[in-house]
């Protein structure tokens, strides 16, 4: 693997700095922008050309909130992950819906920042623990959020088993080795799969799956 390059915002700069001397020993990860806001952000991004965002949501200004729905239209190959104090799930559930790629608390190891910035570089999207209850929490509500959805969506074989893999996390070069078809075909799918259920990443799409039970 190559260089990843990253981007931080965060207006606390005594937290930037830590993160990125944190991160100092995977020589793989290089830090190209630091920003204090989401505009200072997206004004550095053109010419930085980060491959992921560690994105604080409460800033000065513009908010990680408003900067990662305008990244993800404006720069939909760029990843997004929320580092972020918040807790709520409903913090959670907004970012991932409107473009993030993953979502961190703050108190998280250096080690997992690694792998969350390797994951949605690699995968496109990353899903610890912390998510996973909340995803699990809401699937099982999910009677009182869609209650007539379920029975409104429909798969194919080849669909079902695709969706399945990428939430197991597997790349779309592995899923075509398991599913003994091309990898552009797979990709295909994803991309069809995701235009239906309106989702904006990878991320979205393992979200929406989950949380109206279309895996198992």
């Amino acid at each position: 693997m190559g260089i990843i390059k990253v981007a931080i915002a965060d207006d606390h700069k005594i937290f930037r700095k830590g993160v990125i001397l944190s991160l100092r020993p995977y020589t793989n990860i290089k830090f190209v922008l630091e920003a204090e806001n989401g505009e200072e952000l997206l004004k550095g991004i053109p010419a930085n050309e980060p491959d992921v965002i560690l994105m604080d949501l409460r800033m000065p200004g513009k908010d990680g909130m408003e900067a990662t729905k305008i990244i993800s239209k404006q720069y939909p190959q760029i990843k997004v992950v929320v580092l972020t104090m918040y807790e709520d799930e409903r913090f959670v559930y907004h970012m991932m819906e409107n473009g993030a790629n993953g979502y961190l608390l703050k108190n998280a190891e250096p080690q997992e920042i690694r792998k969350a910035i390797m994951d949605v570089y690699e995968k496109g999207y990353y899903l610890n623990n912390f998510v996973n209850r909340i995803l699990l929490k809401r699937s099982h509500a999910r009677q009182k959020v869609v209650p007539s959805l379920n029975s409104e969506i429909t798969l194919n074989d080849k669909e079902r088993e695709v969706l399945r893999y990428i939430c197991m996390e597997f790349t779309a070069q592995e899923i075509a080795q398991k599913m003994e078809i091309s990898a552009r075909t797979v990709e295909a799918i994803k991309d069809r799969l995701m235009e239906r259920f309106g989702s904006r990443n990878t991320a979205g799409l393992v979200f929406f799956a989950v949380k109206n039970n279309l895996v198992d």
